[in-house]
């Protein structure tokens, strides 16, 4: 038995794509918390169960919605992804032969109208499916990752990722996930110092815009990059700052 897992805010202008693209899903779980917008009347019209909850942090609302999930696998996508054809049918046929306890899949972003296909935004490989019993969401909010005890299998269809509707929205979450960053590390006792701010940034950029091509991707790939190197900035120096 399969379950989708999603969680949810106010996500009614793209939650649809992304329930649609598990139509072979036994379950599916959504949890919301606290979307004034049609979100849940969407969720439930596609067949999903909708529960109401806090905002724990990403990490622990992710956890909370795999202890609730019924299925022995759990397909966990956010609400701004989707499974391509081809990430469709590596699901179905690994289902079948559960060869292995965990798949991870390449994520394909788009941005400002544009997939991009080099830098750190891909191939940007997730893991996403995975036998319930040996998962567990780990990492500091908000940058989550699924830890498997057991083999995990990447396959080769595409999530596809849409993260920002427009370049406003990805300046804001610059500033709020930089400062649930630098406060998650602080909480962990991890420190900064006073060139992390200023070292940690350039390096990111040279590594998306040149190591890893991001030109590739035209001014798209380089504006990332900048995005990027300006969040690296923004992260440390809010730790730094404390």
């Amino acid at each position: 038995m399969l379950s989708l897992v999603v969680i949810a805010k106010n996500e009614a202008d793209r939650i649809g794509p992304c329930l649609e693209s598990v139509p072979f899903a036994d379950e599916i779980l959504v949890l919301d918390s606290g979307s004034t917008d049609d979100t849940a009347r969407i969720c439930r019209a596609a067949g999903a169960r909708v529960v109401h909850t806090d905002w724990p942090g990403f990490v622990a609302q992710k956890n909370r919605a795999l202890a609730m999930a019924s299925g022995d696998w759990v397909l966990s996508l956010d609400a701004d992804e989707r499974l391509s054809p081809a990430a469709q049918a590596d699901v179905r046929r690994v289902l079948e032969s559960q060869a292995s306890e965990a798949y991870s899949f390449p994520r394909l972003s788009t941005w400002m109208g544009r997939p991009l296909r080099h830098g750190r935004w891909y191939p940007d490989r997730k893991v996403r499916l995975a036998r319930r019993d040996v998962a567990r969401w780990v990492g500091f909010d908000p940058h989550d990752r699924l830890a498997v005890e057991g083999h995990i299998e990447a396959l080769s269809g595409d999530i596809l990722h849409d993260p920002y509707r427009v370049l406003s929205e990805h300046l804001e979450t610059i500033d709020r996930y930089s400062r649930i960053q630098a406060d998650s590390w602080a909480r962990a006792g991890r420190r900064a110092y006073a060139w992390d701010p200023w070292v940690r940034p350039p390096l990111h950029f040279v590594d998306s815009a040149i190591r890893l091509g991001g030109f590739q991707d035209g001014w798209r790939g380089m504006a990332v990059a900048s995005l990027g190197a300006w969040y690296v900035h923004r992260k440390w120096m809010r730790l730094w700052q404390g």
